[in-house]
């Protein structure tokens, strides 16, 4: 698509506006629509910015399909054609495989690497410079935000429990896209692609047999527990995930040092408030699926982590034999995690163990 063609004349007129006019719109068009929980964190980012900056920044959130299609997000920033865009950098896997271990590192990028490991990796162990370079590498006029990490993602659900990776393999199942649903092929299971909204319609036709999409929360809004009932939390496929604001190039050089400092600041304090919100919004969701919807957790199978974590690593060392860059990428996360994961893994033992305790007095 040559959206740079047919943004020419907007991004034309921009550059004639009168500089009095001081006040700049950030439009993001989402991949998402406005009700999405992701939304709701977003806008509470674009508040803070039109604090942080008196006004004269201010952040319009547009929904999925407002000017171009999901896919073409990226595209459209990288063109002009919209001043932001908002997905989870994964999804642009396809420009570039080293997208993966920055939108959704499978399995953990191998190494062990949960959620908020993640994020110290990012903040202090390199990840960031490694992230602003990805642009370049992608070939496209961007400039990157993490916003949103959330995890670890459900395994899914299901229309009956599963005892083994064989049971598993009997349905299909709807998967993420890029190395997440390729690992997921690798051990046999018949993995389907489709965006959030077309996974309930598929299971109600019967398309799909089994699905996942993220955590309690959104899955409820989507309204998985009107069609299957047990449910399962533990995955590996999506150990952590990261929602991304992507800003034109151009755009970005065009605002001042005061206003690009906020975008800065508002996103480092997303990371922090969006974990916050996520915990307290599936805890409460899942109460809701539990007591309301009868919806059953159910615990994975035991042959399921070490299958799927097997073929998360030889998709991994597939991909960087083949990169550069994204070798060099995971040799950063591998060489963080052999530092960090040893004590992480150790005190998140204690901790899972404490909250297991309270939560069995609750049953």
């Amino acid at each position: 698509m040559k959206l740079k063609h047919i943004a020419a004349g907007a991004a034309a007129l921009t550059m004639m506006a009168s500089p009095v006019m001081a006040e700049k719109v950030l439009r993001i068009q989402s991949v998402l629509p406005n009700s999405a929980d992701e939304v709701v964190m977003l806008e509470a980012f674009g508040q803070d910015v039109a604090e942080l900056t008196d006004g004269s920044l201010t952040i319009e959130v547009l929904p999925a399909g407002a000017v171009v299609g999901p896919r073409d997000i990226i595209d459209a920033v990288d063109a002009g054609l919209v001043e932001g865009g908002f997905a989870w950098t994964h999804y642009w896997g396809g420009k570039h495989v080293a997208a993966n271990l920055f939108g959704a590192p499978v399995a953990g990028a191998g190494v062990g690497l949960d959620n908020i490991a993640f994020l110290s990796w990012f903040q202090y162990g390199g990840g960031k410079e490694l992230y602003d370079r990805l642009w370049d590498e992608m070939g496209v006029n961007v400039k990157g935000f993490m916003l949103q990490p959330v995890g670890p993602e459900a395994l899914g659900w299901f229309p009956k429990p599963i005892e083994s990776m064989d049971d598993f393999r009997k349905l299909r199942f709807r998967a993420p896209p890029g190395m997440v649903g390729a690992a997921y092929a690798e051990i046999g299971v018949p993995a389907v692609a489709m965006g959030g909204g077309d996974i309930l319609p598929a299971l109600e036709k019967g398309t799909i047999d089994a699905a996942e999409w993220c955590c309690p929360k959104p899955d409820s809004v989507f309204g998985f527990q009107k069609v299957l009932k047990h449910y399962y939390l533990q995955g590996l496929h999506q150990v952590t995930v990261n929602a991304d604001m992507y800003v034109n190039g151009d755009f970005y050089a065009s605002l001042s040092p005061i206003e690009q400092k906020a975008l800065e600041v508002a996103a480092n304090a997303s990371l922090s408030k969006s974990l916050s919100y996520r915990i307290f919004e599936n805890g409460k969701a899942l109460r809701d699926l539990t007591e309301n919807h009868g919806v059953i957790l159910e615990d994975t199978p035991a042959d399921y982590f070490t299958e799927y974590m097997a073929a998360a690593k030889k998709s991994l060392q597939a991909a960087a034999d083949e990169n550069e860059f994204f070798a060099e990428v995971w040799q950063s996360q591998k060489d963080f995690a052999d530092t960090v994961v040893p004590f992480w893994s150790g005190a998140q033992t204690s901790n899972a163990s404490l909250g297991r305790a309270h939560a069995d007095t609750l049953k």
